[in-house]
């Protein structure tokens, strides 16, 4: 999901940023202490049907979903349609093929796990977005009623998947946020946050100025090539790893409840996106853990 500069949103700016922040250094990052699985994987696509996912679609029109002014999102459905499992490459996937901007969302709820899936692109773009970068996302922790955000999507938080950007968190949902450690890198979109193993704490906040922290660095394999990613969750921490490289640390993933308390955000379903680029997901296994495991930068 990338949230478009010309929206109109209420900027908030977390109090974190409000100094200054160190320049972005490049650094060479590796996972260590990686944590053995303490119970059998569970695998979320059959390899046959979506019978375990239900799904949703956002407009007939996407390039609505981020105007004050829309239809009715087209609600539930999609699946035969927009979601589908094909052979690709020999093997079972679920192929996305993106005209309409939507989400499969797993039946199942979990917390404290170790997410594995695989994902390449495909040829197809569409419209509003079939002159950008190709974009989907994994988002994890999703709860609440489907199509809450933009119509279109659940309350969640994003594991991105778009090209050069693949790892980049994202709270999806208003006021739901997540803290990292980032660096000001002036070669990228506002906020101009980047990930960066002892940087300063920064915020992102879903629907607000700082909606985003970008990854560490790009780790994603060409156009047309399969991608493994990693995603380790242990409570409201989790990290973000792409073909085997972290790009990513956040923490205090949380969402305010109706006296503006943040409360943590632990667990929830596992959510796929349609946004305008043909994908295709295979091999998507959790199993459980009970730590995360560590990322060191190599000196």
């Amino acid at each position: 999901m990338r949230i478009f500069a010309a929206i109109a949103l209420a900027f908030v700016v977390s109090p974190a940023l409000s100094g200054d922040l160190p320049s972005f250094t490049p650094q060479s990052l590796v996972l260590k202490n990686i944590p053995a699985a303490t119970g059998p994987a569970v695998a979320l696509f059959n390899g046959k049907n979506l019978d375990q996912w239900d799904a949703w679609l956002g407009y007939a029109d996407p390039g609505q979903t981020y105007l004050a002014k829309h239809d009715a999102p087209l609600g539930v459905g999609g699946k035969g349609t927009i979601f589908t499992v094909v052979s690709e490459d020999g093997e079972p996937a679920i192929r996305v093929n993106g005209p309409t901007w939507g989400s499969p969302v797993h039946r199942g709820d979990y917390a404290n796990y170790h997410l594995r899936l695989e994902y390449k692109w495909g040829k197809a773009r569409y419209a509003p977005r079939q002159a950008m970068l190709p974009n989907n996302g994994l988002l994890y922790h999703t709860h609440g009623k489907p199509g809450a955000v933009w119509g279109t999507w659940a309350r969640s938080v994003e594991f991105e998947i778009m090209s050069g950007s693949v790892g980049m968190v994202v709270p999806v949902g208003d006021k739901l946020s997540v803290t990292t450690t980032a660096a000001h890198d002036a070669s990228i979109i506002d906020p101009k946050l980047r990930y960066m193993v002892g940087g300063v704490d920064a915020k992102a906040i879903g629907n607000t100025a700082t909606w985003n922290v970008e990854n560490s660095h790009n780790a994603d394999a060409p156009d047309g090539e399969w991608n493994v990613l990693d995603l380790y969750v242990v409570g409201n921490h989790a990290i973000h790893v792409v073909n085997g490289v972290p790009v990513m640390e956040v923490r205090n993933i949380c969402e305010p409840d109706t006296k503006g308390v943040c409360q943590p955000l632990t667990h929830g379903h596992i959510q796929l996106q349609s946004e305008g680029a043909e994908t295709f997901f295979r091999h998507i296994t959790v199993e459980p853990i009970k730590q995360l495991p560590v990322i060191e930068v190599v000196k």
